[in-house]
């Protein structure tokens, strides 16, 4: 696989199947992950794997929960605005995304693997989300899908005491990712122009170029 075809589709891929995912695979997810650079090269991360259905059964209420929270507070105000202009084109992306997260959160216990990522003392997560994004373009790689969460935050303190998180230490959650084969096809994420949101040398600078499509599309079967 080219990089550029990594670059390029690895999004969030939250309908998988329930098929276990190879050890050598989660040993080259896990061994790309600490390729990535950290601050001052600390390597002040730790990576916990998750496959154990007892462990997932106690951790799903605790993601749903945070969902619920997310859903009735920070994205309360787009839900309204889809519930109120439904055929909005606006509204019909977002409620794609609402589906898939909700799906994601419905059938958390589901997913064969996870991967929760902690960082020493940085609590902005620059340290260790450059890790975590490679682990998931290694999954790529793999024909895994995965897809990247922080609502954990919500409810840390019940998260680490069900990963067994030990308290001395400094060590800040920063995100899950979800692992799964997906059921459905490999594409080209779509989002607003690049250059609709980016500048040059100063904010509203203009950037000096239009990138209206995709400079990388995926060849289709």
């Amino acid at each position: 696989m080219e990089a550029y075809e990594a670059l390029y589709t690895t999004r969030a891929m939250r309908r998988v199947k329930p098929d276990p995912i190879p050890e050598e695979v989660q040993k080259r997810i896990l061994d790309t992950a600490i390729r990535a650079p950290s601050g001052g090269n600390s390597q002040g991360w730790r990576f916990l794997l998750v496959d154990d259905p007892e462990v997932k059964a106690r951790l799903g209420p605790i993601y749903r929960a945070c969902m619920e929270t997310l859903w009735n507070t920070i994205y309360k105000p787009r839900i309204d605005a889809a519930k109120a202009s439904p055929d909005d084109p606006e509204s019909i992306e977002f409620m794609k995304l609402f589906r898939s997260a909700s799906h994601l959160a419905d059938h958390f216990e589901e997913y064969p693997l996870l991967l929760f990522g902690f960082s020493q003392f940085d609590t902005s997560g620059g340290s260790i989300f450059p890790a975590l994004w490679n682990g998931m373009l290694a999954a790529r790689v793999e024909g895994v899908g995965s897809s990247l969460t922080s609502v954990f935050q919500f409810r840390v303190d019940e998260l680490k005491a069900v990963l067994g998180v030990p308290d001395e230490g400094h060590w800040n959650f920063a995100g899950c990712v979800t692992f799964g084969y997906p059921t459905g096809r490999w594409g080209v994420a779509p989002r607003r122009p690049a250059h609709e949101v980016s500048f040059r040398n100063a904010w509203d600078g203009e950037l000096g170029f239009e990138i209206p499509e995709p400079l990388w599309t995926m060849e289709r079967d």
